[in-house]
Formats: structure tokens, sequence, C-alpha cells
């Protein structure tokens, strides 16, 4: 068909495979949202296709294809994928906040006859979410398409396809899409040629429209999902139950692509597991209800490949059951799924348990990096839980670049906060506005503050500053009449070491205790945000509120010596991070805190809350050589624990494999649980030496300190001014440390004794300079 003319106001920038642009203009939407009718609620629901064949003219300037769904989308043109983005439009607070993206598909046209095709998937939009299989449904019930093809020739004419009732829909080969189950696959059911011109779809059904208007519609600013590392099998398994397993060596989030040859019919099923158990089996228990499952039905005739479309999956193993003919590594190849973040960090030391964990780190926020920040990739969970990315934000600032990660994310914290100023647990919140745990919902104001350190970025704080306001202000309207915190329900600090068992109470830290703490470093945040801000009423405002909660504080849980009601390492920790004592104290607690870590051997017992500062409180005051004692103690309860026990990525809890080789309860023990992998910060800012002295790093600290029989470290981190690196090395008695400080910053660099005991401070300009 003909396309009619039609001349609008759009500007629209071209798209970039990192990141689309956003519009200079609002688009003028024409196009309607599109469904196929299929209302059945199941669980597992086949994907949805649409298509649309068109003509055009020669000599096609540009085009642009403007697109969304409700659910997830994948685009083709004339036989040819549109984008390298996965699970678009990603995850936002739909209901508030729908994303769009916008691709330049100049290249992909024809002149003549054209098919734009359109494939459908429930992702999160529809899919179960939030434990269990009955819990979806969350935004609707109903998938949904948003297309709109913009058209410019040579001579300045516009020309404009858009999804509307001339469109067709059928279903097809992907006959069940669900993020927690997995994805199924039927060749023998595949529309070859379906997204090209020639295909005939007499056969296809009309689609229904809906009526979803375009006011939550809104441009795309993060980079999108993609495809990176791909592994191969490192080895194929018979476990002791006799199943055939593939293991590729590492934990990783993505799927599997699968190259078969078999009758038709014949039907693949693989399972996805992060561990074998102690025997050697295939262990699944810790998905919980997630089956994780990936099924392929081959058509026969030939060689085949199948790759999922609409899921993901969490796994180091897979299970593979009615393969075709004998199992070869060669055949499974697994590949990564994470989005697509520029690596802006590394770090290296003579230490290899170090680069374990590091490596570690890496790849536990590789995997749970994807569009938000999850608590966990493979289970039936899988979500933006804040507490964790509040925790781990400024160790995921050196290993990527995530500006805009959380920019956007944080644009769906502050959507989904509540008109009280209580924020959910989640975000996107699909748990219906369960929340106002402290430390979790202090996401609000210590990711925008942490990236306003780290890029100089005043824009987010601007966006982020009413949501940073509302939260205090919630924390506020519940202290009681003697300035205290002391009521709602909270998570504490979650999962922290508890002797003996589960039940042991000596190294829990009172909730309350630990509310108060982080009140008062909320303050301070919209305090420093007030500052940046120009808004000097608020400085008085909220400086006056900082005074009576940390006067609260005192009051409450402080002896007269200093000693702490609750007498735990998280306790001092919060404690003397966010400054909740007088000058006099903070030295006699943090004796204490060292105290506390001698008796339980030199092993930590913090919890989410406290593990983050844990060591940058031990170096700030005086006691660099216990952080290292603790980062290199490699018996429970510790970080190189779970590098002694084989760990690829960071576990959930500190004894998610016991020493015996069981494993913790399966309720709560994933294996990719990024939270304690918060330690890399001080590593890059200690080991390492490479500090923040000025916002977007305008002005650099270097700083290491010797310790630990590190022999040797090295570093180096892309920061708004450029690349910066420190290398030392202990040699002979000696330091030597080259430095490289990029144009536009300058930096003081204190230059370590080879005891560890003293350094000396040097300013320097930019370029390479030697120590």
């Amino acid at each position: 068909m003909k396309l009619s003319s039609l001349f609008i106001i759009l500007a629209l920038v071209a798209f970039r495979p990192a990141m689309a642009q956003q519009p200079t203009v609002q688009p003028q939407w024409k196009a309607q949202w599109l469904k196929i009718g299929y209302t059945d609620d199941l669980v597992n629901r086949p994907g949805q296709y649409f298509r649309k064949s068109f003509e055009t003219g020669k000599n096609i300037r540009s085009a642009r294809l403007l697109i969304t769904s409700h659910g997830l989308y994948e685009a083709r043109i004339n036989g040819h994928r549109v984008g390298d983005g996965q699970l678009t439009p990603g995850w936002t607070s739909y209901n508030k906040r729908l994303q769009y993206q916008v691709y330049d598909v100049t290249r992909l046209l024809a002149k003549g006859k054209n098919a734009l095709a359109v494939v459908l998937g429930d992702g999160w939009y529809r899919g179960a979410l939030a434990w269990g299989q009955d819990n979806r449904n969350h935004y609707g019930n109903e998938l949904a398409l948003l297309a709109q093809l913009e058209i410019t020739y040579n001579n300045g004419k516009k020309e404009i396809l858009v999804s509307d009732g001339s469109w067709k829909s059928a279903t097809g080969a992907i006959t069940s899409a669900s993020i927690y189950n997995g994805e199924s696959i039927d060749h023998r059911q595949e529309k070859n040629g379906w997204d090209t011109p020639s295909f005939d779809d007499k056969d296809w059904k009309a689609v229904t429209l809906g009526d979803y208007g375009y006011s939550t519609l809104i441009p795309t600013e993060n980079q999108p999902v993609k495809k990176h590392e791909t592994l191969h099998a490192v080895k194929v398994i018979k476990t002791p139950k006799g199943e055939q397993v593939i293991d590729f060596g590492q934990n990783l989030v993505g799927w599997v692509q699968v190259k078969a040859q078999g009758n038709a019919g014949d039907q693949i099923t693989i399972r996805h597991a992060e561990v074998l158990d102690k025997e050697g089996n295939f262990y699944t228990d810790n998905l919980r209800a997630a089956k994780a499952t990936a099924t392929y039905t081959l058509s026969g005739g030939g060689p085949e490949t199948f790759e999922p479309h609409f899921t993901f999956y969490g796994f180091r193993y897979i299970k593979v059951d009615g393969y075709p003919g004998e199992l070869k590594p060669e055949d499974f190849t697994a590949v990564t799924l994470y989005s697509d973040m520029k690596p802006s960090g590394t770090f290296e030391c003579s230490n290899p348990l170090l680069n374990q964990l590091q490596h570690n780190i890496q790849w536990g926020q590789r995997g749970n990096f994807l569009d938000v920040p999850t608590d966990c990739p493979q289970r039936d969970e899988r979500l933006g839980w804040t507490g964790d990315a509040q925790a781990f934000c400024r160790t995921a600032a050196y290993n990527y670049d995530v500006q805009y990660f959380f920019r956007k994310w944080m644009k769906d914290v502050a959507a989904d906060q509540l008109p009280d100023g209580k924020l959910p647990h989640v975000i996107p919140d699909v748990l219906h506005g369960e929340g106002g745990s402290t430390g979790w919902a202090d996401v609000t104001t210590i990711v925008p503050w942490t990236m306003y350190e780290v890029y100089a970025d005043k824009k987010i704080l601007e966006d982020q500053y009413p949501s940073m306001k509302a939260w205090v202000g919630y924390m506020e309207k519940h202290m009681n009449p003697s300035d205290l915190w002391a009521e709602g329900d909270h998570f504490g600090d979650w999962l922290s070491y508890r002797p003996g068992n589960d039940g042991g109470s000596e190294a829990v830290t009172d909730k309350f205790q630990i509310a108060q703490c982080f009140f008062a470093y909320s303050t301070q945040l919209v305090i420093n945000a007030a500052q940046v801000l120009g808004k000097t009423d608020d400085v008085a405002r909220y400086e006056a509120l900082l005074q009576r909660v940390k006067a609260a504080f005192l009051k409450e849980y402080v002896t007269p010596s200093g000693r702490l009601m609750s007498n735990t390492q998280t306790a001092y920790v919060l404690a003397l991070q966010f400054d909740m004592l007088p000058e006099n104290l903070r030295p006699v607690a943090a004796g204490y805190l060292v105290d506390n870590i001698k008796r339980y051997g030199n092993h930590l017992t913090t919890g989410f809350l406290g593990t983050p500062y844990l060591c940058h409180v031990l170096s700030r005051f005086g006691y660099t050589d216990v952080a290292y004692t603790l980062l290199l103690q490699d018996t429970f309860p510790s970080w190189l624990y779970p590098v002694k026990k084989g760990a690829t990525t960071i576990w959930e809890r500190w004894d998610g494999i016991k020493p015996d080789g069981s494993f913790q309860t399966p309720g709560m023990n994933s294996f990719n649980h990024y939270a304690y992998g918060a330690i890399g910060d001080w590593m890059y800012q200690h080991i390492a030496g490479i500090q923040i002295g000025a916002p977007g790093y305008k002005k650099i600290i270097i700083k290491p300190e010797i310790g630990g029989g590190i022999t040797w470290a090295k570093a180096s981190y892309d920061t708004p001014q450029g690349k910066v690196s420190s290398n030392w090395k202990l040699e002979s008695g000696k330091v030597n440390l080259q430095v490289d400080i990029p144009q536009g910053a300058t930096a003081t660099v204190y230059v370590p004794s080879a005891d560890g005991k003293s350094s000396k401070a040097q300013e320097v300009g930019p370029g390479s300079h030697t120590f």
C-alpha cells in the first residue's frame, strides 16, 4: 500500500547503538495502540506477532522508527532486526513512565515493497513478579504495540506509517515467554518470512485497538540491555544422578544459544542453575518457584539454532534433556545480558584472591544491572531492591559508567514514592506500596548525592531534590517527642552474621538505632544538595533538624564513655561514618569497634547496611591494618570465604555454601547478589588510592595505603576529566608510585612509606608523575 504524505513537526536525533538520544521536540504521535485480542490470563502466554506491508518511493534521505510496547518487543524490517537492544523498552514504572526508543532505520528500507514486523512478550508488564506465579498483571492484562515510522525523502517530502487497524496479528514460534519460568520455542510453528514483504498474511487476524494514550511516554535516556560476552562450555558433566550437565565456568546472566539437528517434534529441555550440590548433582532449590527453563522443539530437516527473546537466566550450569544425538560443548554458547554501561575502572594487585574478589564484584554488577539494579537474577524475585542499590552504588561507579543508568532508575524512585514521602522497598514498585525501611528508602538521598560526587551531575540533584526532601520529611513526621524515629518496620542490618545460628542476637544491631543514623545521614545529604542548588532557606532548616536528630541519638543510644547501646560492629560503623558522635568520643568508639572485631577472631559481623562502610571507618580512624586483616580473612564470615569456595560472583549470604559443603536455607540463598561487593569501593580508594577530591574528579586524591602483605597494586578510572591511574610497587624496601592525572584535573598525591605508617603529600597537575 502506498503511504500517504504527512508533514509533521518533529526533530529527531540519530539513534546511537549504545543509547537512543532524546528528541529535541516531543514527537507528534499519530500511531494507535495495537492489541492481538488475546485476554486469557495464563501464567505462560505465547508471543504476539504483528506485521504491516507498505511501499516507499525512491531516494529516501532518512527514516526513523519510534516504538514502544506494553510488554517487551523485538522489531524487524524486511527480515532484519531493528537495533541491538534486548528486553526493550526496558523496565520502568509503566503506569507513570513508559520509555519509547528511536531507531535510525534508513538502511533497512528498500525502494518499493517493505514490511515492518514486531513480536511482543509478557516481560515485566504482564508476567509474574515478586514471588511465585500468581503475582502477575501488575500493569495490565493485555500486551500492546505502538509504532510510528517516519520517512523523509531527498526532495523534502515526508511520509509516515503508523500502527493502526490495518495491521495483522498472529501467534508463532514463541509459545511462551516468562521472566521467571523461561521461554519455549517451537520451530514447527515458525512462520518463515513473516517479517518480509513477500509473506502472505491472509490467514492472520485483524488487530484490535487500545485506548492508552501517550501521556506516560518518555524518551529513553539510559543505555539499553545488550548482549556482551559469549562463554563456551568448559566441560560436560555426568552427575551422580546421571544428569547431563554443562558447566560454563562462570555464574552469569543471559541465556544459552543451542545448535541441534533432529526430527520434527524432538524437544530439548534446558534447566539453569548456579551451583551443584556437594555430591555434584544439579541444584535448583534456591530458585524457589522460578522454573528457569528453556524448551525448544525442532522442526526437523537440518541444523537448527535456538535462543530466547524475552527472558533471562542466572546460571553457571545447565541440565540438558532430550537433546538429539551426542551432547557436544561446541553446540552450547552462553551469552551475557546487561545494560550497555561503559567499563570505567580496572583494579589488580599482587594477591590473586583479591583479584578474584574484584572479578566477582564486576560479574555480580553485570548480571544485576539489567535496566534496573536487581537484587538477584535467577529466582522468583529479580526486583529493584533499594537497599542493595544504595549500598553498592559507589562501587558500581568505579567499575562502570552508571550515570545514566541511575539517572533513569532514580526517576522511577521518585515516581513510585508515596504522597507522604514513604518509599517502596523495590523500584519499580510491584509490592504495592510496602516500604519505608531505613537504609532502603535512603536510596532517595544516597544515590543522587553519590552520582553528583562522581560525575558532577547537578541535574540528578535537581531532578531528585523534591524526592530527597519528601523522604526526610516522612522521617521527620514520624519522630516522637524525643526526636527519635522509633517506629515502623525496618529490615535492619540485613543478613548480618549471627553467632551460633540464625536465632543468635549478640551481633544484631537495634533497628531503631540504625534508623536514627540513616535519618541523620539523609538529612545531611539534603543539606549538601541544598547547598549545591543554592537553596539557602532549606540549608538552615535541615541543619536545625540534623542537630535535633543527632542530639536525640546521643541521649538515647550512647553512654558517657562512648559505648553504644547496641554494642555491635554495625552500630559503631554507622555512628562513626555518619558523624553521630562528638569529636572526643569518636576515637573511643573506633577502639570499641576494633575490640569487637578482635573478639570475633578478626571476622566481620556486619550485614547489608554496615558492610559498605566498615573498612572505610577503620581507615579513617587509623586502623587500615585491621581493615586489611578483615579483607584478607578467608574463613567464614568474610569476603574471601566465598572466593575460597569457588565463587565467581558475590553471594547473598556470607555462608551460602557452609564449610561442610551444604547450603544455607534455599528460601533466600542467591549466589549472585552484589550488595557485599561494596568492598570494591575501599579497594579502589585505599589499596590503589584513587579518591574524589572534588565533584567530577576535578580535584583528585591519590592515597594508596600499604598493608596486608600486598607488594603491588594498580588501578585506573575513567573520570569525567579523563583517565586517572595509580600504579605502585614495593621493592627493595621502597615504594615506587606512578600516577597519571587527566587534563582538567589537579591532584594531591600521598606517597606512602614502605611500612605504611606515614605518607608525604605533593600537589601535581595533569600528566604522568613518578615518585
